[in-house]
């Protein structure tokens, strides 16, 4: 017999690879059809940072997550949540000015913590969004 609450879960994405070695993360999961959770996102392009600054690495950031929404059928637009974890206090201006170019008049929920990151870069970010 299945699980009706497992089955309402649908795992989206490939393999996420970390200094060679496959991770136990699932980029996006779409909870009943009707959620998209986006797993933490990181600005590493061909493990490297993808910007040497925090607005560039926020930017990154929002083009993976819009780019995984997307291809669960959703955006930008219909994020409810986001989760934001910075390295460095100082950095959250500047990172707050990005964000906010993306997300314009109609921001969608937030929490910021300031943390350690595994990937040596300044933001990691995960968002939860409607389908």
């Amino acid at each position: 017999m299945s699980d009706p609450i497992l089955s309402a879960l649908e795992r989206r994405g490939g393999p996420v690879v970390r200094q060679g070695a496959v991770q136990p993360i699932t980029p996006v999961v779409i909870a009943g059809q009707r959620l998209a959770f986006v797993s933490g996102q990181v600005p590493m392009r061909n493990g490297q940072p993808a910007a040497p600054d925090i607005a560039g690495q926020t930017h990154a950031v929002i083009d993976q997550i819009e780019s995984l929404l997307q291809a669960a059928g959703s955006g930008l637009d219909r994020v409810a949540k986001i989760t934001v974890w910075l390295v460095d206090a100082n950095d959250y201006p500047a990172f707050n000015a990005a964000y906010a170019e993306r997300f314009g008049s109609h921001p969608p929920a937030r929490s910021t913590v300031i943390s350690g990151l595994l990937a040596p870069v300044k933001i990691e970010m995960e968002a939860i969004a409607v389908i």
